[in-house]
């Protein structure tokens, strides 16, 4: 019965499957042993299922393990090999970390790491653990590790307002929702108190501390709880995997039905300036991870978040950072208005919930809500479908750490007054130049000219200067007006009460132009930096399909992304061994060994990035379909910049363009050459099937002459000697001739195989008769069974190649012992083949090729290359066409005792019954 059109499994659910099972097999597997808190016996039970590992034959590997000197876990320690640990020296100690390239080059089955956690030592290659533990798995190793409930990112607000305590050191979620097996190591509240009591878990001191602080039962039954959760979510993912992959395996064989599962929509965290949003954003992931669907982070910067001071952005820029490290995609959005943005956003990622922080309840925020309602409300008027979800302030939790090291944050000034005094001093000149214009125009106008012309005055300063000077310009005009023109003059008295609704409306409609005009100057800007993105991408794709040469894309990549970005752009090509070739004209900031690393790894590093991020430069690798070209270097003078999502995006677009471009260029290189190739080969089969006729018949002339003169009379001995020389001279260059003609004629494809049934014992003796002048005195010993049944082939080129390789055996195997046969011709069969062996007892293969004998039946490749020996390395090269022809094999081989062993096989069948 076939599949209904709904029972299919899904084409692109199979492929996803494909490649996740083929990214498993390259990537070794995670094991993490899960507690809800230290002293729950995470590490023994770590270090037992170690020892049972290696009891059960597979190499075991400590990595590094922290005891905290508890006896019974350091006893486990007896049994294992440990790997020395790096010292790394840091203000004036020495502190001990996990050597990763060590445990890299050691290749064990299982390594243990403890505390994933941990936050390595500044000098390191990456600044937590966890990352490393990543580069192990990417390298195929095993990994098994702990962790605690405390130590996720998301949780961390939750856990510092249960316990109170701040927790510093965290692993984003995606590392325990990754991990391949989670083991749960947990005990009751009351036991563990029990244990820190009997100073299993620290010792007496720090317990005392402890048991008053963090390690009260509340806090413990809390926390047990927490790991029970995530640790029953996590097997709740493995069994919706195993589910989905049952269910397409059943729909695979013909069994009805369909997977029954609720999808939820995706979700959306609004990301704002102010503090708390990175709460929002953990909160957002764990409720993703809850409900397992997509989730996405924006942020949207519109005219009066522009102007907040850079410290406030840059911490927006550092919780998109950690939305991403969570596993979100994130985006910066740009409008007027907020809600409009985020609801334009959510619609074209079909999100369906919408998670933002909980506004502040302060004094000021209350009776701001009374004129302009919040985001919230604002969101819910707009979309009444949408579902909200607000996030309440948590205390303790960890502040997060700026996203650019200190050495290579930028130097972006904030708006200090030294840089916006100019633009209020303009406004002011300006308002000043109006008022001296209009003052000799009031007696001939009335007083609503003047207003029109102080308001063409706050127009023109809105455009040029921006919405802050305009506002001032506004205000100034009032002012002005009220003192010069409005009677009394040169006062700001009013004796008419209609000029205040005049100051008003001036005020108001001044105020409303400049805002109106500075958003509109924004989006200006905005269009304008995303068509100069375009371009510079349009720009970049015409340049590069038009490069021809290698050099001319990097000339070109380079020129196009240091005027995009700025700074300085390098692009770093692989050599011929595969290494990236280092210039001796780089930078001396620029690092080679982070970008060796990210084109071994195929992954960003440096600066903005969590792999030794403290270097000035940013390494993209250029990732083509097939693999990787190269490095982009770029050292951009805003680091802030790898910050935004978009700016990143673009720098990977470009780096995928250079990328393909290499790609295309090394594949046209490669087309060229082997036209080239095809036409050498093509001239010099001709030259030599020309050459070859030309001088078979005077060779031919030859060879008789010489017969005739050698049995002519009288001739003295030594003319006798020299006519048997010439016929012998002249039948070697027949022979070499003859090679010539035979393989330029197989290479040519003219080569048509007249298979019939032949015996093998004719051929052997026909193939003796025809090498017996190269024989000379050698002998030659058969060894051909009886029973040798038909075997189907073209005997004239098997007669060809048994005459060559009795040639090779007689030029290079005249070094036997007179005992022994100088040839041995033996035959076999088997079901499938017939097996041939043509063997000398001379000195054997020469050694350069002795693992390598493939190289032999290459054309014009001698065992010698300098040897008195007669040849140009074609009688095996022809041997191997024809073999090849007759979809058999051959293959050379140094024999046990003496001398070397030539083998063909030719495939066979049961030979015709005869009558």
């Amino acid at each position: 019965m076939p599949l209904s059109t709904d029972a299919r499994p899904d084409p692109d659910a199979l492929l996803a499957q494909l490649r996740e099972e083929e990214q498993t097999v390259k990537r070794g597997t995670l094991r993490i042993y899960f507690g809800a808190s230290a002293g729950v016996g995470k590490t023994y039970a770590l270090l037992g299922a170690a020892r049972q590992a290696q009891q059960a034959g597979h190499k075991v590997l400590v990595g590094v393990v922290e005891t905290h000197g508890r006896q019974e876990t350091m006893a486990l320690l007896t049994d294992l090999k440990l790997l020395p640990l790096r010292k790394l020296p840091y203000r004036g100690q020495v502190l001990l970390e996990l050597d990763l390239d060590a445990a890299l080059a050691a290749k064990p089955d299982i390594l243990l790491v403890d505390e994933l956690a941990h936050s390595n030592a500044p000098g390191s290659r990456h600044p937590k653990r966890w990352q490393d533990v990543q580069e192990l798995l990417d390298a195929g190793i095993n990994v098994w590790s702990a962790l605690n409930v405390q130590h996720l990112e998301s949780l961390n607000g939750t856990v510092g307002a249960i316990t109170g305590v701040r927790v510093n050191e965290t692993v984003p979620d995606t590392v325990l929702d990754d991990a391949d097996e989670l083991v749960l190591v947990d005990v009751t509240a009351e036991e563990l108190l029990a244990r820190l009591k009997a100073g299993k878990v620290y010792i007496p001191q720090q317990a005392q501390r402890a048991s008053q602080n963090f390690f009260r039962k509340g806090n413990l039954i809390a926390l047990r709880e927490i790991a029970l959760r995530r640790t029953a979510e996590h097997v709740g993912d493995d069994v919706r995997t195993y589910r989905t992959r049952h269910t397409q395996k059943t729909l695979s064989n013909q069994t009805s039905g369909t997977p029954a599962w609720n999808t939820s929509g995706a979700m959306l965290v609004c990301v704002g300036p102010q503090a708390g949003a990175e709460h929002a954003v953990r909160s957002a992931a764990r409720l993703a991870g809850q409900l397992n669907v997509r989730w996405f982070a924006a942020y949207v910067e519109t005219p009066a978040l522009q102007r907040r001071p850079a410290p406030e952005r840059d911490r927006v820029l550092t919780v998109l950072k950690l939305a991403e490290e969570l596993g979100a995609s994130t985006a910066v959005l740009t409008g007027e208005d907020k809600a409009q943005a985020l609801i334009a956003h959510a619609q074209g990622l079909n999100c369906a919930t919408l998670v933002l922080g909980r506004p502040s309840s302060s004094l000021w925020q209350q009776l701001r809500r009374t004129w302009r309602p919040t985001l919230a409300r604002q969101l819910a008027n707009l979309t009444p479908g949408i579902d909200l979800i607000e996030v309440g302030a948590a205390e303790s939790v960890r502040k997060l750490p700026p996203a650019l090291p200190r050495p290579v944050q930028d130097d972006t000034p904030d708006n200090s007054w030294a840089q916006s005094a100019p633009p209020y001093a303009w406004a002011a000149g300006m308002c000043l130049l109006t008022t001296l214009l209009a003052l000799p125009l009031a007696r001939l106008f009335d007083l609503a000219n003047i207003v029109m012309l102080f308001l063409l005055c706050v127009v023109l300063v809105a455009v040029k200067l921006g919405r802050g000077p305009s506002m001032l310009a506004a205000v100034l005009s009032v002012a002005v007006f009220d003192f010069f023109f409005v009677q009394p003059r040169f006062s700001f008295a009013v004796t008419d009460i209609q000029y205040l609704m005049t100051f008003l409306v001036m005020l108001v409609v001044g105020l409303l132009i400049g805002r109106l005009t500075a958003n509109l100057r924004f989006a200006a800007q905005v269009a304008a930096s995303r068509e100069q993105r375009a371009q510079a991408l349009f720009e970049l794709t015409r340049d590069l399909s038009g490069a021809l040469l290698t050099s001319q894309v990097v000339e070109s990549a380079e020129s196009l992304v240091r005027r995009v970005f700025g700074g300085e752009v390098r692009v770093l090509l692989p050599d011929a061994n595969d290494q990236l070739d280092m210039a001796a004209d780089l930078p001396e900031t620029l690092d080679t060994s982070v970008a060796d690393w990210a084109f071994r790894h195929g992954q960003r590093a440096g600066a903005a990035t969590t792999t030794l991020p403290g270097s000035p430069w940013h390494f993209v690798p250029l990732q083509a379909p097939m693999r990787v070209r190269g490095v982009l270097a770029v050292r951009v003078p805003k680091p802030r910049w790898l910050l935004i999502p978009e700016q990143i995006q673009q720098l990977e677009t470009m780096a995928r363009q250079i990328a393909i471009a290499l790609e295309r260029v090394h594949y046209v290189e490669v087309a060229q050459a082997a036209v080239v190739q095809m036409e050498s080969e093509r001239l010099r089969n001709t030259l030599l099937a020309a050459m070859s006729h030309d001088i078979r018949t005077p060779l031919t002339a030859l060879v008789g002459q010489a017969e005739v003169l050698a049995s002519s009379t009288p001739l003295t001995p030594e003319q006798r000697s020299s006519a048997r020389s010439i016929g012998e001279e002249a039948r070697e260059l027949s022979s070499l001739v003859t090679n010539m003609l035979e393989m330029a004629r197989l290479e040519s494809g003219q080569v048509e195989l007249r298979k019939d049934w032949q015996s093998v014992e004719e051929i052997v003796g026909s193939a003796i008769r025809s090498a017996r002048h190269a024989l000379g005195e050698l002998q030659v010993r058969t060894e051909l069974p009886l029973d040798l049944p038909l075997v189907a082939f073209d005997a004239h080129l098997i007669e060809r190649v048994l005459v060559n390789l009795i040639e090779n055996a007689a030029k290079y195997g005249v070094s036997s012992p007179p005992a022994k046969p100088a040839i041995h011709i033996s035959a076999s069969v088997t079901p499938n083949t017939l097996v041939v062996s043509v063997r000398d007892f001379g000195p054997g293969l020469p050694h350069h090729v002795r693992g390598r004998e493939d190289e032999l039946f290459a054309k014009f490749t001698r065992g010698h290359h300098e040897s008195s020996t007669r040849g140009v390395g074609l009688g095996l090269a022809i041997c191997k066409a024809i073999i090849d022809a007759h979809r058999g094999k051959i293959s050379a081989a140094q024999a046990a005792d003496a001398g070397a062993i030539f083998s063909f096989s030719l495939p066979r069948n049961s030979p015709p019954e005869v009558p």
